[in-house]
C-alpha cells in the first residue's frame, strides 16, 4: 500500500497575486479597527492605545483564522489560503511566527520572484489561490 502525500517538490497550487494580498491585509485591518471600536469604545486609531490595541487584535485574528481555516479573514473572502510548500497546513507556532513577522511589515513587503514573502520563507508556507482563477486582481 502506497501513501497518498503530496511531492513536498511540487507547488500545491497556483500563488496568490499581489493584489488579492494586499487587499486581504486591508480587509482583516479593517475589521480589526471596527471590532476596536466595538469592543473598546472611542479609543483615538492614531493613539498609542488604539494602535497597540487594533495591532493585537488583528495579530489574534490573523493566528486563529488560519489555525482554524488556513486563512484569515480577508484572505478567506478574496479567495486565498496559507498553506506548507508540500500544500499541508501549517503548525500553530508557525502561523504565529509568520504573522509577528507580517505584523513587523519590512519582512511582508520583501518579496522574491516567485510572491513569497519573507515571513513565508522564514516558516515555509505559501499563499495560494484557492477559488477566481479567472479574475486577475
Amino acid at each position: 500500500m502506497t501513501s497518498a502525500t503530496p511531492d513536498p517538490k511540487t507547488k500545491p497550487e497556483e500563488p496568490a497575486g499581489l493584489g488579492r494580498r494586499v487587499v486581504a491585509i486591508c480587509l482583516d485591518w479593517l475589521a480589526c479597527i471596527l471590532l476596536s471600536r466595538v469592543f473598546f469604545g472611542q479609543v483615538a486609531y492614531g493613539s498609542a492605545e488604539g494602535s497597540i490595541t487594533v495591532l493585537l487584535l488583528f495579530a489574534a485574528e490573523v493566528i486563529l483564522f488560519t489555525w482554524l481555516m488556513s486563512a484569515s479573514f480577508g484572505q478567506r473572502i478574496m479567495g486565498i489560503s496559507v498553506v506548507r510548500l508540500d500544500g499541508g497546513r501549517l503548525s500553530l507556532w508557525r502561523i504565529a511566527l509568520r504573522t509577528v513577522l507580517v505584523c513587523c511589515v519590512i519582512p511582508a513587503l520583501v518579496y522574491d520572484s516567485t510572491g513569497r514573502g519573507l515571513q513565508d520563507r522564514a516558516v515555509g508556507s505559501v499563499v495560494i489561490r484557492t477559488r477566481g482563477r479567472g479574475v486577475a486582481i
